[in-house]
């Protein structure tokens, strides 16, 4: 029997709980950069196929849910929850051939079904992902049809996983066609006519397949009715790119390819599907700025593009001249940022006014047609269809707003109500405010804040601060249920749009990544000291919620200032900084963060802030729930395990400092109802609970 490397030892929590933590064995490994010998003792922990790491985990969950049972209003919050999780859903609806589908939850299902209309109305079920697996961790990934609707291809995602199958079916009798191709990864589904489709991959890794690193992802093309093996490789054997992804242009005329070694900065490439053998065309051969293919107007190309223009614009050019120098303005560059989007027709430009979504519609020629009216301050998303369509349908929702659906007439402009949210939520009861703090450098950082309109500022409000900082990504408003639980309970809601986000466009994002990346940090802490001084809550009251490099925000934040918050909850977190490009495609976040090789001035940072390299004893530590998936392949569980490591073994305090592990579950996408449900409610009863609360409002 294979020896199981952890202990177990008795330590004090809050209030009578005694917690008897699974004290984990320390090895000798280390590692040497530029001179410098960093320990890595938990470096097993790293091998999830092990036995070791297996009981390590279960003994964990063991000692997590004990603790989390005892929590005397955990059964009303999931109660709660469940009630205002419970109502109809619904999305938006598309055309395919002679159907219009559309997904719907009739309120606790694990995984919404994928509905059709025919043209007389009559409704079915056309694809259940609640059959495809007895707990609903089996999810429904990517939909893709041929352009004529008869054919569809899906893929489907075992247990959270990365790693997907792809499932060929005919559209018309819903019966499987061909083989089921497996091992795909990052990838869409793009299909050239009735032929087959474009799919991306890696070589399946040796060793662990959730762990192992991945490095040359492949453009292959399956044609209907052969076998994977018969795939051809389109781009990427000869070229090693970390991400490469293809789609045909909506008349069949262009394959568009990108590729990318990281997550920001993109090759470009066009092949005319029209001409027998055409080579490639290269529009972009560096990896200097993010490029895009939005749509085609026979031989011209239209781009979206940051070159020149680091808030975006939308830019022309002719497949015959097709290269940077050649490229005219369409949507010229604003001082908002922009995303577009096209249907029927138009284009629509989405703008981010201080994280608040602005609308413009466009027509092929650049010229301004309308800005369109939304219902309030908020996020609208959607605008996208194919040209011949003459409505197009977006969803707008804010903090207070469930999303609701409107259908847009794109010629005169005008939204009608599609369909209203059926949340039972009283949206009046609340309030959003947007302010702008500043940060230590004295950079100014826009902030939402929600919360009852009642609301007292008297510094003992329960209140969860949320960030993000990174990789481009922007944190605009929306409803989320859960957070509707939290502020019925008396709870507030903040996040604040940090640097390293997308929120003002590229200098933005540059200004959070690699050696500039404590400004993230210091963005967060001063969001906290903000509501802090200004009475909304205070450092007993105050939790720091964030997941992915949202993770690593609260990992970093709350050793370099455990003092500032009661609690701290990192989920799925990059939390190893010295060892996370050696995972999955994780050096493809080097843009972000630099790697430990680079130089010994980027190890020296990143040392300096990574979460496990910075827990030390004699701190008292927040009371801290780390949560992970056992299937998470993109930031592999280990960052996780390290981190509760580390804190369990050196927090001085008697705050408890606790790992929920979801097994069977990923990096988050696909999660069954069931399974979100339930780890909400343990984040807020944790979070309550070790805030002092001892009873919620009835």
């Amino acid at each position: 029997m294979k020896k199981i490397f952890f202990l177990m030892t008795a330590i004090s929590a809050l209030g009578q709980n005694n917690i008897q933590y699974p004290k984990t064995q320390k090895g000798t490994i280390t590692d040497t950069y530029f001179g410098t010998v960093v320990p890595d003792p938990y470096r097993w922990l790293e091998d999830d196929r092990s036995a070791a790491t297996a009981a390590w985990v279960k003994a964990q969950n063991e000692v997590t849910f004990g603790y989390l049972n005892q929590i005397p209003f955990r059964a009303q919050i999931k109660t709660r929850l469940e009630q205002l999780w419970n109502y109809e859903k619904e999305s938006a609806p598309f055309k395919e051939g002679d159907f219009i589908y559309y997904f719907k939850n009739d309120g606790l299902q694990n995984q919404s079904v994928l509905w059709r209309k025919d043209t007389k109305g009559k409704e079915e079920i056309f694809l259940d992902p609640n059959t495809f697996s007895e707990e609903g961790t089996t999810s429904l990934g990517e939909i893709s049809f041929s352009k004529d609707g008869s054919l569809l291809a899906y893929s489907i995602s075992e247990g959270g996983s990365d790693w997907r199958k792809v499932i060929i079916m005919n559209a018309i009798t819903k019966e499987q066609i061909g083989d089921t191709l497996i091992d795909v990864k990052f990838s869409g589904l793009s299909w050239l006519g009735n032929k087959g489709f474009y799919y991306s991959s890696y070589e399946k890794p040796k060793g662990s397949e959730l762990s192992a690193k991945t490095d040359q992802h492949k453009l292959y093309f399956h044609s209907i009715g052969t076998q994977q093996k018969e795939d051809k490789v389109i781009f990427g054997e000869s070229q090693k790119r970390r991400y490469v992804s293809g789609n045909v242009t909506e008349d069949d005329r262009f394959l568009v390819i990108t590729a990318a070694n990281s997550t920001y900065g993109n090759e470009l490439y066009v092949q005319d599907l029209n001409a027998k053998n055409s080579p490639l065309i290269t529009l972009v051969a560096n990896f200097d700025n993010d490029n895009n293919i939005i749509d085609n107007l026979g031989d011209t190309l239209f781009i979206e593009t940051d070159w020149k223009a680091p808030n975006k614009r939308v830019v022309s050019v002719s497949i015959k001249n097709p290269t940077p120098e050649n490229w005219k303005d369409v949507i010229p560059e604003t001082e908002n940022v922009l995303s577009i989007s096209t249907g029927g027709g138009y284009f629509f430009a989405h703008y981010m006014k201080d994280a608040v979504s602005v609308v413009e519609q466009y027509d092929e020629k650049g010229t301004k047609i309308r800005t369109l009216e939304l219902p309030d301050l908020g996020t609208a998303d959607g605008f996208k269809g194919k040209k011949k369509e003459k409505a197009v349908y977006y969803t707008f929702t804010n903090y207070t707003t469930p999303g609701t659906i409107y259908k847009l007439d794109v010629a005169t402009g005008v939204s009608a109500l599609y369909r209203k949210s059926k949340a039972d939520f009283q949206s009046d009861l609340y309030e959003t405010k947007q302010i702008f703090y500043t940060s230590k450098d004295g950079t100014k950082v826009p902030m939402m804040i929600t919360h009852k309109k009642s609301l007292q500022l008297n510094g003992k409000n329960p209140t969860i601060l949320y960030g993000y900082g990174g990789f481009n990504i922007s944190l605009t408003p929306s409803f989320s249920i859960a957070n509707a639980v939290w502020m019925e309970n008396g709870g507030i809601y903040a996040v604040a749009n940090l640097r390293g986000g997308g929120e003002y466009g590229k200098k933005w994002h540059d200004a959070g990544t690699q050696l500039q990346k404590q400004n993230v940090f210091d963005d967060c802490i001063a969001a906290a000291e903000y509501l802090i001084a200004n009475k909304y809550t205070s450092k007993n009251y105050l939790a720091l919620r964030g997941g992915s490099n949202g993770g690593l925000l609260v990992g970093a934040v709350m050793t370099q200032r455990p003092d500032l918050m009661q609690v701290a909850l990192p989920a799925v977190g990059v939390l190893d900084m010295l060892r996370y490009h050696t995972f999955t495609a994780g050096a493809g976040w080097s843009y972000d963060y630099g790697t430990a090789q680079d130089s010994k001035e980027m190890f020296d940072y990143l040392k300096g802030y990574s979460p496990v390299h910075n827990v030390k004893s004699g701190v008292h530590y927040p009371a801290t729930l780390i949560t992970t998936g056992d299937h998470d392949d993109r930031v592999v569980p280990a960052h996780s395990f390290k981190f509760a490591a580390e804190l369990q073994a050196k927090q001085t305090g008697t705050k408890p400092t606790l790992i929920r592990i979801d097994v069977k579950a990923g990096h988050g996408a696909g999660k069954s109802v069931k399974a979100t449900i339930e780890e909400n409610v343990d984040i807020q009863a944790f979070t309550l609970y070790n805030m002092g609360i001892t009873q919620l409002p009835q």
